[in-house]
């Protein structure tokens, strides 16, 4: 079943305002996870052949596999459009402190208030 797709409003000028957004394009569970699988697996490919005898080459590969994952769940699961095409440094921020709460067990309860903030009806993840 599709899901409702909310246009991200222009002109949001800090993270402050975009993070309520960029919850509620967030609000499965599924697409969070895809996004924290993702991130991290880029983050330690990125180290991994930074401080090792790796090929370099590989480097490019770090954020196709982050945002590859991202756009999955955002496609596939959460059906919407990723914030990245509109907000890329607010979009890359939003991952990790995304991760950073999913760390401590709090993004449902951002999500929910994102949803209250905004005025929209989270749904069932």
């Amino acid at each position: 079943m599709p899901r409702i797709s909310y246009p991200l409003p222009a002109g949001i000028g800090s993270f402050g305002e975009f993070w309520p957004y960029y919850c509620r394009e967030h609000s499965l569970r599924a697409n969070r996870w895809l996004h924290f699988c993702g991130s991290l697996t880029g983050l330690f490919l990125f180290f991994h052949t930074l401080f090792t005898s790796a090929d370099k080459r590989r480097l490019p590969l770090c954020p196709l596999i982050g945002y590859g994952c991202a756009w999955i769940g955002h496609f596939f699961v959460e059906q919407n459009k990723p914030a990245s095409f509109k907000y890329p440094l607010y979009s890359f921020t939003g991952d990790w402190v995304m991760v950073w709460m999913m760390l401590l067990g709090k993004m449902d309860a951002e999500v929910k208030l994102a949803h209250k903030k905004l005025g929209t009806t989270p749904p069932e993840s």
